[in-house]
């Protein structure tokens, strides 16, 4: 199972956002730059194919999808009849370390993944082991009852009551229900997919 393993600030000062979902992550806490010895300084305008690149790697880098399976992400939803830039984050919205993560039972993406790897999400009441699994309406997440006691996971429990989750997605508890497939407005992460369909088409 491929992911990035290197420096994860580094990709977030890259990209001038906190991708690791962490409080103490350099932009947030440092305001920091892009990587480098002079930061933004010297720099040149971005070109209109820069801009749509760096807006790619964006979106592939929050999701923590590789390039080959951000492609193919692509691909199936040019394939669909809607919008393709809709259909993308769709695909994206629905994986199972995106969902887990969602419903507040993992702090960050990462975090998600590993649960879903190391076999402690179950959906529908089987083990799921696979992080890019797509949910479907209907299916029910659960985690496994060693996750359950996990210290994190009851501290994030208690801490949730100040979160708002989507509004395709419910919680009871310990329990996640698919009750629909997010729409573009119910999607708040700060992504163009415009930019990605103008990059994938030239």
């Amino acid at each position: 199972m491929a992911r990035y393993t290197g420096p994860k600030h580094k990709l977030c000062r890259a990209e001038g956002i906190a991708l690791c979902d962490s409080p103490k992550c350099p932009v947030i806490r440092k305001n920091a730059g892009r990587p480098g010895q002079h930061g933004p300084k010297g720099r040149k305008k971005l070109s209109e194919y820069g801009v749509q690149l760096r807006e790619k790697q964006k979106a592939k880098r929050m999701y923590g999808v590789l390039e080959r399976q951000f492609k193919k992400y692509f691909d199936r939803a040019a394939a669909k009849r809607t919008a393709t830039g809709a259909a993308l984050l769709e695909i994206l919205e629905t994986r199972l370390d995106n969902v887990v993560y969602k419903l507040d039972f993992a702090a960050s993406r990462q975090q998600a993944r590993q649960l879903v790897s190391h076999g402690h999400i179950m959906v529908g009441g089987k083990r799921m082991t696979i992080p890019s699994y797509n949910v479907k309406i209907g299916d029910i997440i659960t985690l496994s009852e060693k996750a359950a006691n996990f210290g994190f996971i009851k501290k994030l429990a208690q801490d949730e009551k100040d979160k708002t989750r989507p509004s395709w997605l419910n919680k009871k508890a310990l329990v996640g229900i698919v009750e629909s497939l997010p729409k573009r407005e119910e999607i708040k992460d700060d992504i163009n997919e415009q930019l990605i369909v103008e990059y994938y088409s030239r």
